[in-house]
């Protein structure tokens, strides 16, 4: 496993963010496809010894594009979108991306984006990405266990399940079961904390995550062998979110061999 930071939680100039990164002792980022898209960004994030981890392969996407859309060119538009995205990723070195779900749970509009993840997979796997998906509360795959049956009919190799502790919480799902349960499916982790209610992305162990939890899920996690991802998603409205990101570190790494 490796340690990273969803580096696109965070407000400010991107050159600033990847300093702070450095400083606070990460060696991987995460980012959206529209990051580090100049050769200054670039090099300054190879000079920081900052490996990019994965990409939010859905985010960005244009005015009307979506993949489950009833509308064949909106599809279309989304997976442009998605070949843009996973290319630029490995160019950069990653090797995971993920996308979320859509709003319609419906049954035709389940259809139409299992169709378009298992070709957005098939586009991943060219350029030697992992594909996930993200389960969200309150959008159309909303639980862990929802999201990762939905991955397993839909049935492409590529196709994986990205898990957000914070969101497991949120639903009520036990963290360590839903990642045994995944095993191989599992491409990659998100870490955040909240109430039980809200999508608040807090740091750990401030919320209802607690150090029994947290150290289930890595035991899980060193269970199915997983060597993916590990990475802090924190929310740039915090009171200090780079203080946040530092004890979240430094509780991870107190916890769990990365």
């Amino acid at each position: 496993m490796h340690f990273s930071c969803c580096i696109w939680a965070l407000t400010g100039p991107e050159d600033e963010n990847l300093q702070k990164m450095s400083e606070l002792g990460f060696d991987w980022i995460d980012i959206q496809p529209a990051m580090l898209a100049t050769a200054e960004s670039r090099g300054l994030a190879q000079k920081l010894g900052l490996s990019v981890s994965c990409v939010g392969a859905s985010f960005g996407l244009p005015d009307g594009a979506a993949l489950d859309s009833p509308d064949a060119n909106a599809r279309a538009a989304a997976l442009a979108h998605m070949e843009q995205s996973l290319a630029h990723a490995a160019s950069l070195g990653a090797t995971a991306a993920y996308v979320i779900p859509g709003m319609d749970g419906s049954k035709e509009a389940l259809k139409h984006y299992g169709d378009s993840v298992a070709a957005t997979a098939e586009i991943a796997q060219k350029h030697g990405l992992t594909l996930g998906i993200e389960h969200f509360p309150g959008k159309a795959l909303d639980t862990a266990a929802v999201t990762l049956d939905f991955v397993r009919a839909v049935g492409h190799p590529n196709l994986h399940l990205l898990f957000d502790s914070g969101h497991i919480q949120m639903r009520g799902e036990d963290p360590a079961a839903i990642i045994r349960q995944a095993g191989e499916r599992l491409s990659y982790v998100h870490l955040d904390d909240n109430d039980g209610v809200g999508d608040l992305h807090w740091s750990l162990l401030d919320g209802v995550m607690t150090e029994v939890s947290l150290r289930a899920i890595f035991a899980a996690l060193d269970d199915i062998g997983y060597d993916g991802g590990v990475s802090l998603e924190l929310s740039p409205r915090l009171p200090d979110p780079f203080a946040a990101l530092a004890a979240s570190r430094e509780i991870v790494l107190g916890l769990a061999s990365l």
